[in-house]
């Protein structure tokens, strides 16, 4: 039985579309896909919310994008992490962290 999915929270979309693009620079639907590889088919990422969120963060200027041919010869929008989205991406995941370890403080307490 595969894992069941959930839906990503809000606010998270962008950080890991950061991460997933800090390993190499891909097209949107490369994005999903190793998403939803890396996270063992638990999380799917719809493109309704996947290319806005592309847009918006290229607009901040934490993505580049260019249009390129694909692995299929197809011409495909591939997109690479800026200086800022490096550093945007450091602080987000320093952000994740420190709340990770306050919720399990607290999860430890009903222990």
């Amino acid at each position: 039985m595969p894992p069941s999915r959930f839906p990503i929270p809000q606010g998270t979309l962008d950080m890991l579309i950061l991460q997933i693009l800090c390993l190499e620079p891909l097209h949107g639907y490369g994005i999903a896909q190793r998403v939803e590889l890396i996270s063992k088919h638990a999380v799917q990422v719809n493109q309704g919310s996947l290319y806005p969120a592309l847009h918006r963060l290229e607009q901040k200027k934490w993505l580049r994008s260019e249009w390129r041919a694909s692995q299929t010869g197809r011409e495909a929008k591939f997109h690479a992490l800026t200086r800022a989205g490096e550093k945007e991406l450091a602080i987000e995941k320093d952000s994740w962290h420190r709340l990770d370890a306050a919720v399990r403080l607290i999860f430890a307490q009903g222990e």
